[in-house]
């Protein structure tokens, strides 16, 4: 019997690999849903090649372009985050979510109550609700599979072992395209050039992020959720050449790392096959070409992110959903040339610290509705300050 699954960011790097990986063995997977947000083009020509019962545009502009793209196909429409969610609810038993941004959390709540896999690619989910995600996993018996290299990486490495012999997750990051850079150049830095990284092939947001090192903040952030781990037992590692996603060390100080091309679709098809692993399209490792892995630490001075996190999780409550919402909405501002690239930094910290929203960080009883409180007061309180 095909398997019945959904894809919640279909148009990005994350749904169309995995499309990809769906493709070359069509015949075992049944496609619910498929969402996406402004391409729609693409979004029709994923619901028409995989006839998807339903797909969703998250522009509700863009809602009557969509439905004259599949018009004559049978395939449902639907636009809007309130259809995302509802398109997410319908049974599946293996769900990615993949929305960039706070906003896939409502998708990842609703996949999350099929008692199926979840496969998370949407790190935000973890960063701004981890501890409601993961109750909701456990109330409905679903599996939740990290689809982030990095985290992937650590739940292989993880594999059988005793959690109470961990001393060490270590998350590689590749340094992105200033990893070299002064702080001066860094003051220059534009969007078009944060944009283009040296190694993975990612969307505009997740690049920026990744130059700023937010998007690995963000990743220390989520395997404290996901490994239950202390903060004090993540640290992150520069690896430019992005071979080595992740390692583990242990109390006997032997480490296991998990090594492989940086293609996303190792980390979606390990989640794609689990408890299984399958063939993969992804390019061998040709060890006699890796003549040299370096390593070094990374310079908080000049990417203050990583720093912020730790403080995020110190304290505690909704401080992540502050933290990730006030980097969106200073992301939003860098894009938009209202700022510079190292002010994004500036303005997260003063929205962690801001006394204005001490109440709505520090609440510890995390709902849909308190997460998304946080939020937007964060990203309130960085628009103040620009």
């Amino acid at each position: 019997m095909a398997r019945k699954i959904s894809i919640f960011g279909a148009t990005g790097s994350i749904g169309t690999s995995t499309l990809d990986l769906i493709r070359r063995d069509r015949a075992n997977y049944d496609v619910v849903a498929l969402s996406g947000a402004g391409n729609i083009a693409l979004l029709a020509a994923q619901a028409k090649e995989f006839h998807a019962e339903i797909a969703v545009t998250a522009y509700a502009e863009k809602l009557d372009d969509l439905r004259t793209a599949l018009a004559g196909t049978g395939i449902e429409v639907a636009a809007g985050a309130d259809a995302i969610a509802e398109a997410a609810a319908r049974p599946v038993s293996w769900g990615m979510s993949a929305i960039v941004g706070a906003a896939g959390l409502r998708a990842s709540l609703a996949l999350a109550s099929h008692g199926g896999i979840l496969a998370l690619a949407n790190k935000e989910s973890m960063v701004c609700a981890g501890d409601l995600l993961l109750a909701t996993c456990a109330r409905h018996g679903t599996r939740l599979l990290p689809v982030d290299s990095e985290h992937s990486a650590l739940f292989q490495a993880l594999n059988g072992e005793d959690r109470q012999a961990v001393r060490r997750l270590i998350l590689t990051a590749s340094g992105g395209p200033f990893k070299d850079f002064s702080l001066e150049q860094m003051r220059k830095v534009t969007p078009e050039q944060a944009e283009k990284h040296p190694t993975w092939s990612m969307g505009q947001r997740i690049s920026i992020d990744s130059a700023s090192m937010f998007n690995k903040a963000l990743e220390v952030i989520e395997a404290k959720y996901l490994f239950d781990c202390a903060a004090g037992q993540i640290e992150v590692v520069v690896h430019p050449q992005a071979i080595i996603h992740s390692m583990v060390e242990f109390i006997d100080h032997t480490v296991i790392s998990q090594m492989s091309s940086p293609d996303m679709r190792g980390a979606i098809g390990y989640a794609l096959h689990w408890p299984a692993r399958a063939a993969n399209p992804i390019p061998p490792l040709d060890f006699s070409s890796l003549d040299a892995l370096g390593f070094s630490s990374p310079d908080e001075s000049r990417f203050p992110a990583l720093r912020l996190a730790r403080e995020a999780l110190e304290m505690g409550g909704h401080a992540g959903a502050v933290f990730n919402g006030a980097k969106e909405a200073a992301l939003d501002a860098f894009t938009a040339r209202r700022i510079g690239f190292l002010d994004m930094a500036v303005l997260v910290e003063k929205a962690l610290h801001n006394r204005q929203i001490e109440s709505i960080r520090d609440q510890s009883q995390a709902t849909l509705a308190t997460v998304q409180e946080a939020d937007a007061a964060a990203r309130n309180i960085v628009n103040e300050n620009i």
